[in-house]
């Protein structure tokens, strides 16, 4: 089940300008009501001038609201309808009316008119709203815009209570994980950095902890017999402990919490395992704990874990799909071609629900040919969950704060192919249409870092409107080649 992330409660407050009707704007708001299935609160206030919108920001704040919906059931007050975003603390979405429901004399509202000085206005005084890409309709219509909202909304609600929690500089050599976290403060989000040394003190006050029984019974049921290390569980419980009480403790006046750790190369030896199964279990109810202190990689899931309401992972882009498993398992049967193939791959920190059922917790191959005798049985280097990634459908994203300070982001809808990796760790065979040039004229020419965050279904939609609401202007996916990238030779 997932936590960690806000629940959106939903306000619809209508909005007339004093010339037209009022009940024109009441009646359709009344139906949108009427024709949304979701939760949401009708407040009973219209608003025509300054002292309405104070009334109707305090009846939805009392009612609970989190997020707003401003619905212009005819033109609207242009000062008052706009000011209800500078006094409600949530995500507003600003939408109007279609006409339609009435004769064109009495029942015209104008709010396709209306719509436009509301955006203006808006601007003029620095507020956010979110405005759908076409924000007039029906009351069918804008019922489909509020469902398409809630995932932005839980978002936005997401970073402004979030806490990411980091532990360790990032190791040598992993540059890429660069994270100005000057970004983080422009988004809301908050920042506890800590010692490696920290989280080594709080684990050993941990050894002994009653409640690591019962972590370990979990742990033992959800992988089953054979598909762990059994004389490694009370480290990992005790460590998974850990770190949920030190979310609990250090979330201080925020809501929500993430990890970035660092996790090699002295981790393992101190510790005396690896934590890739720990963060695996944690992404699973909400708490994203990423890996090689990549605090945007945290971030970057964080959001995904908002917008699809389900777990995700942070992978390496790490290797390309040998041609023998391409003309051997892909061609032909998938209508892709090699350069839109690739394998996402890392250590192990992918939820075990989203692996094929031969998934097991194994030991890091990479560190253990680093960091134990050669020769030697695997030992410290234990505790990473491997296995193929099962088939499904994904968002490759990632948000990230470049080296000038600018927030870019990129995202790219497609596949994990049900194909076998002939390989080790979490991994699997990505296919995205067009991987090749987004791989060459984003991800390169952008510098991009390696890691790139999971979602696992086709979130891309509601990600392009998070990133847009929160003001980033860079935002990249993988064009189609009849849509040349900035950066192309045009030249074939």
């Amino acid at each position: 089940m997932i936590t960690n992330i806000p629940v959106v409660k939903l306000g619809l407050i209508a909005v007339s300008r004093d010339c037209f009707p009022i009940q024109l704007s009441e009646k359709r708001r009344k139906a949108i009501k009427a024709a949304y299935t979701g939760e949401l609160y009708e407040c009973q206030v219209t608003v025509e001038n300054e002292l309405d919108m104070l009334k109707a920001v305090e009846d939805v704040k009392a009612a609970g609201c989190n997020a707003l919906v401003v619905f212009l059931g005819n033109f609207g007050p242009e000062t008052p309808e706009t000011l209800i975003a500078e006094r409600f603390e949530g995500p507003c979405m600003f939408v109007a009316a279609a006409e339609g429901d009435g004769d064109m004399i009495n029942g015209r509202g104008d709010a396709y008119c209306g719509m436009l000085n509301c955006s203006y206005n808006l601007g003029m005084r620095h507020l956010k709203g979110y405005i759908p890409a076409y924000p007039v309709g029906t009351a069918e219509d804008v019922a489909a815009m509020i469902a398409d909202f809630v995932p932005v909304a839980r978002a936005v609600i997401g970073l402004q209570g979030l806490k990411i929690i980091t532990f360790g500089p990032r190791p040598q050599d992993f540059f890429a994980c660069n994270a100005p976290i000057k970004g983080l403060y422009e988004l809301g989000v908050e920042i506890e950095e800590n010692s490696e040394l920290d989280l080594l003190v709080s684990y050993r006050e941990h050894e002994n902890d009653p409640r690591i029984p019962g972590v370990c019974e979990d742990m033992a049921k959800e992988m089953g017999e054979g598909k762990y290390y059994p004389d490694m569980s009370v480290r990992l419980a005790q460590f998974e402990l850990t770190l949920l009480d030190w979310a609990e403790k250090h979330k201080g006046a925020r809501k929500y919490v993430a990890f970035a750790d660092k996790c090699w190369p002295a981790f393992p030896s101190q510790f005396g395992f690896e934590p890739c199964y720990v963060n695996s279990r944690l992404v699973s109810r909400g708490i994203p704990v990423s890996c090689e202190v990549d605090i945007y990689g945290a971030l970057s899931e964080y959001i995904g874990l908002c917008v699809s309401q389900d777990p995700v992972t942070l992978l390496d882009i790490n290797n390309s799909v040998p041609k023998y498993i391409y003309d051997e398992d892909i061609k032909g049967k998938y209508n892709y071609s090699l350069t839109d193939t690739f394998m996402g791959f890392h250590c192990g920190n992918t939820p075990e629900c989203k692996l094929c059922s031969d998934r097991a917790v194994k030991y890091q191959l990479i560190q253990h040919r680093l960091l134990e005798p050669e020769g030697s049985d695997p030992d410290f280097t234990r505790g990473t969950l491997e296995g193929d990634l099962a088939a499904s459908p994904i968002t490759f994203y990632r948000l990230q704060c470049d080296s000038e300070g600018q927030l870019r982001a990129y995202i790219a809808e497609g596949e994990i192919l049900d194909v076998k990796t002939r390989s080790f760790g979490g991994i699997g065979v990505f296919a995205i249409p067009e991987m090749g040039r987004f791989y060459r004229h984003v991800l390169i020419e952008k510098r991009y870092p390696h890691h790139g965050a999971v979602a696992f279904s086709h979130v891309g939609k509601a990600l392009f409107e998070v990133f847009r609401f929160m003001g980033v202007k860079d935002i990249a996916y993988n064009q189609p080649a009849s849509l040349p990238y900035p950066t192309e030779n045009p030249f074939k």
